[in-house]
């Protein structure tokens, strides 16, 4: 029996992505959030829910790039050619976060306010990057005999931009819910009221990228306008609809895991979304991952350690989750 080793790499690079996005997104959400709550004990809650495990959830982010770099090195090359500006900046942002992350916890009264803008800051920042790099990946990249042909700001667009908000958007609902989840009181409450006025700003910044993203990318129009292909991909718009009206509703209730739940639902049809519109291209519109693969052999080698390493990183993420698991008090956090 053979396998199709570039499809498998592709699905465990799709995966690891997804499970960044999910984890580091709310992580980078309370960041995000940071501008809305003023009382320091309730920060302090707020960084405390995600202290025991918010290193970890990188780890997704270099299982992601390191895949990449070794099962499909001609996208890598020319993705890091032509977003080197974006990703440069979202690096520095991360190192900068951790950093403030970290010394917030141990600086006086007079150094906490400093921190706390450069927790915000990096947290902003790095997300926005994100969603430039996301946007310009979709607007598709300038590729002539498998090199990079374009302009080093070719990634600065209108479109790129907006989807940079519009990841703002996305990762500070995730941060809200997850609040909801682990927080309670009036922080749970404020949560709440601003979980529902993401929610409504999330889907009419979805509504907005789905009708912009076929003026940008012809090819997905076709993807997604043609027929069949309209009945066949109808019920992802649909299902969106579905999950923000019942996410508002949860956010109306007490109601502590739900709200998170619908909101990674939210991300999964998102990046679903996503992945119809550029399928099969690992480089839109030029280059499929068969034509950025590297030999089968390099493949399969790499595939022996990705199965050894993968099933690891997920019973200790399960693990470190188990344990930190319940409500964060004043009285009980990191320190």
């Amino acid at each position: 029996m053979e396998f199709d080793l570039p499809l498998i790499w592709f699905g465990i690079i799709i995966f690891a992505t997804l499970m960044y996005i999910v984890m580091d997104g709310f992580d980078l959400g309370i960041g995000i959030l940071f501008p809305f709550i003023h009382d320091e004990d309730d920060r302090d809650i707020m960084v405390n829910t995600v202290a025991p495990v918010w290193d970890g959830n990188e780890t997704w982010l270099v299982l992601g790039g390191a895949s990449l770099l070794g099962a499909f090195p001609l996208a890598y090359a020319i993705v890091l050619e032509a977003l080197t500006i974006p990703l440069l900046i979202m690096l520095l942002a991360l190192i900068f976060r951790g950093v403030a992350f970290e010394f917030r916890f141990k600086s006086g009264a007079e150094a906490k306010p400093f921190w706390d803008k450069a927790f915000m800051f990096g947290s902003i920042t790095a997300t926005f990057s994100q969603g430039v790099v996301l946007g310009a990946f979709i607007s598709g990249i300038s590729v002539s005999e498998q090199q990079f042909s374009g302009g080093s700001f070719d990634w600065l667009t209108p479109f790129s931009l907006f989807c940079g908000f519009g990841l703002m958007l996305a990762y500070a609902l995730l941060g809200a819910t997850w609040l909801v989840k682990k927080c309670q009181g009036e922080l749970k409450t404020t949560m709440q009221q601003l979980g529902r006025a993401l929610t409504l700003c999330l889907l009419m910044t979805i509504g907005l990228v789905s009708l912009w993203t076929p003026f940008v990318q012809p090819n997905i129009a076709l993807r997604w306008f043609s027929l069949p292909n309209l009945f066949y991909f109808a019920p992802v718009p649909i299902l969106v609809l579905a999950c923000g009206w019942a996410l508002m509703k949860s956010l109306r209730r007490d109601d502590n895991y739900q709200p998170f739940l619908l909101t990674l639902c939210l991300v999964f049809l998102g990046f679903s979304g996503l992945g119809i519109s550029i399928w099969p291209h690992i480089i839109p519109p030029n280059i499929s991952l068969w034509q950025a693969a590297a030999p089968d052999s390099s493949l399969s080698f790499m595939l022996v350690g990705a199965l050894m390493i993968i099933p690891l990183i997920l019973v200790y993420t399960f693990w470190s989750y188990y344990v930190f698991r319940g409500k964060v008090t004043k009285d009980a956090g990191y320190h």
